[in-house]
């Protein structure tokens, strides 16, 4: 890939913490594991003036002859050899998209309809960038504490991170013993210790994704890393938080606890493979199919909602109550989303389309 790129320009600012030319190559790498690369024949041209989202690079690539301009300054070209995207007369034959237009734009991995973002890199405008590529780098579809509660923080500890040279793989690792921490302080019945140490692990569990996608150090052993804790340890924490009941002398009868777990267990365990069902059957996430999935994927019973019902709970001294309220929720989402998948296969038997929403602009 690097023998059919070329840059115009060069750009002394640094962006999170590394040089624009540095962080190109980063995001041309990174297409490169994904199998993308410049189809042959053809040459990536970049301008170093500007930052962009690396959405447009994507894009770029799957369609040989793409274009991306700002008013009259070209951003991103993909153009047969030969061609300069700069000239007017030469480059009739391409498919120029003006980015100034605001023109949206599917970002499958993120799971939201954007106008990506594209601006100057410069030492005046350099932070007003990171802030803005931090939050593009958000997902559209999450849970409503991801989404509303701590961005700003965690925006805080990725600035710290990218200065520090952390790697995303370790914040993930920070943010596993803290997990772990929680755990046993849940088990003892140290609930707001517990929540405090677990409220951190979520932060760290933002920050490390936001940190790997602004300086574009995404792995797949750190996807596996992050993913698998996340994937595995709620059932523990909720096991943890029964157990500490004791200390309170709130135990559950050793029936009702059984009935508790195996709600929270099994039902955790369904929802999530009726979520992997429809990714292999329907090609997409079950949260973005329609307006109704993505408003409830804000408070689905995963983790981070899951935890704001324990606070509430603990808030008013009642974290037994907490674990009888979440096992409810968790079989209430495990039902919305049997029945989604249901409502998914006999719309195809139908023989009408799955599509996302978000793929559809207003």
């Amino acid at each position: 890939m690097t023998q059919t790129l070329r840059t115009i320009g060069s750009n002394d600012t640094p962006i999170w913490g590394m040089s624009n030319a540095e962080r190109l190559r980063r995001m041309i790498a990174s297409a490169a594991k994904t199998g993308q690369q410049a189809a042959e024949g053809h040459v990536v041209t970049a301008n170093l003036a500007y930052v962009f989202d690396p959405l447009l690079l994507r894009l770029a690539l799957e369609k040989p002859g793409t274009v991306f301009r700002y008013g009259n300054d070209l951003i991103l070209a993909h153009a047969p050899e030969g061609v300069d995207p700069l000239d007017a007369a030469s480059a009739s034959g391409l498919h120029i998209i003006d980015l100034s237009l605001g023109e949206k734009f599917y970002n499958r991995q993120l799971r939201k309809l954007e106008v990506p973002f594209v601006r100057k890199l410069d030492p005046s405008s350099r932070k007003a960038i990171e802030r803005q590529s931090y939050f593009g780098a958000y997902k559209g579809v999450t849970d409503a504490l991801t989404k509303y509660l701590w961005p700003e923080f965690a925006l805080f500890l990725t600035r710290i991170a990218a200065q520090l040279k952390m790697t995303p793989n370790m914040v993930t690792a920070i943010g596993a013993t803290g997990c772990v921490i929680a755990t046993f302080l849940f088990a003892a019945g140290h609930y707001w210790s517990g929540l405090a140490i677990g409220f951190l692990f979520m932060v760290l569990d933002t920050v490390d994704g936001k940190l790997a996608r602004c300086t574009i150090t995404a792995s797949k052993w750190g996807n596996i890393f992050d993913h698998g804790v996340d994937l595995i340890h709620p059932p523990f924490w909720w096991y943890a938080w029964g157990v500490g009941l004791a200390a309170h002398g709130m135990a559950l009868e050793p029936r009702s606890f059984m009935l508790i777990m195996v709600a929270v267990v099994v039902g955790y365990v369904l929802q999530r493979l009726i979520e992997g069902a429809f990714i292999k059957d329907f090609g997409m996430d079950i949260h973005v199919w329609r307006p109704f999935d993505s408003q409830f994927r804000l408070v689905t019973a995963r983790r981070n909602p899951n935890m704001a019902i324990l606070v509430a709970s603990v808030v008013v001294g009642r974290p037994d109550l907490g674990l009888i309220a979440l096992a409810w929720w968790t079989v209430i989402s495990l039902v919305v989303h049997a029945v989604r998948l249901m409502q998914a296969y006999a719309v195809r038997k139908r023989g009408g389309p799955i599509t996302s929403w978000l793929e559809q602009p207003a």
